[in-house]
């Protein structure tokens, strides 16, 4: 199973819980925790391969999102939680989506930072030459790359770092693995753009987040059950880079779906 920490709250039954990107872990949202704590129960989890989640018995599992999204969910199992909020970054958020769209009574909301939908042509290219050097350029000169390219300001300074601290982690078995993940993620991000499952959404987007805010520009209108925030001066990693408006907007938004609900108490 997964590594994971809880939180409890005195009085709300309310569960969030928290979805970090590929090369990150569950400390990525140390911005997060102290505001959410006061309102929520807190579920933070290490995906596979990732923080404290590195034993091999993953190693010899199936690497696909479907997989990986299941990990989750067999947290959730053994917590016997029910239903959450989830909260996610980056391609974490492709593994909120993949939960809702494979169970959704089990995603209560979904707060989706940074959120990856589409892959233009610049990332695809990268993804390609990646896919072509892996083998013999060490990953961590290949994750750097990404990290400079996704969040170039200097502002994104801390975001980079972070990932890229985090990243050193993982071992080259494993970030294989997970990059191998990126060669079928246009195909899989098509077919959940081409439903929008009935499940209250919060896109919350870097104004600078040049490679993955445009195909949230070009779709959300046709969207009934999502909305989307851009937070000016902010790359891709808009928890770490926004903190505070981050907080202040996701808190907000999935209070509001509590109180929406039919057994809201």
């Amino acid at each position: 199973m997964l590594h994971y920490k809880t939180y409890t709250h005195e009085k709300n039954h309310q569960w969030v819980i928290f979805v970090h990107g590929a090369g990150g872990s569950s400390s990525i949202w140390y911005k997060q925790l102290r505001e959410f704590k006061q309102h929520f129960n807190i579920l933070l989890v290490d995906l596979r391969g990732h923080g404290k989640s590195q034993s091999d018995k993953f190693l010899l599992k199936k690497y696909s999102f479907k997989e990986v999204s299941l990990d989750v969910l067999e947290v959730m199992d053994h917590l016997k939680i029910q239903k959450a909020h989830f909260v996610g970054i980056s391609l974490g958020t492709i593994l909120i989506q993949t939960i809702a769209e494979l169970y959704p009574d089990r995603v209560a909301s979904m707060t989706l930072g940074g959120a990856v939908t589409k892959m233009n042509f610049r990332s695809r290219f990268l993804i390609a030459m990646g896919n072509l050097c892996k083998s013999f350029i060490p990953y961590m000169w290949l994750y750097s790359l990404f990290a400079w390219v996704i969040m170039p300001k200097k502002r994104h300074e801390a975001s980079r770092s972070l990932f890229i601290g985090e990243a050193k982690k993982l071992c080259q078995k494993e970030f294989k693995r997970w990059f191998k993940l990126t060669l079928k993620i246009n195909p899989f991000l098509q077919s959940l753009r081409k439903k929008e499952i009935p499940i209250p959404t919060l896109y919350i987007m870097g104004e600078e987040d040049y490679m993955f805010l445009p195909p949230i520009q070009a779709f959300i209108d046709k969207k009934k059950h999502s909305k989307l925030l851009t937070i000016k001066d902010c790359g891709h990693v808009c928890n770490v880079d926004q903190p505070e408006l981050f907080n202040k907007n996701s808190i907000e938004f999935i209070r509001n779906q509590i109180a929406a609900a039919p057994n809201a108490s």
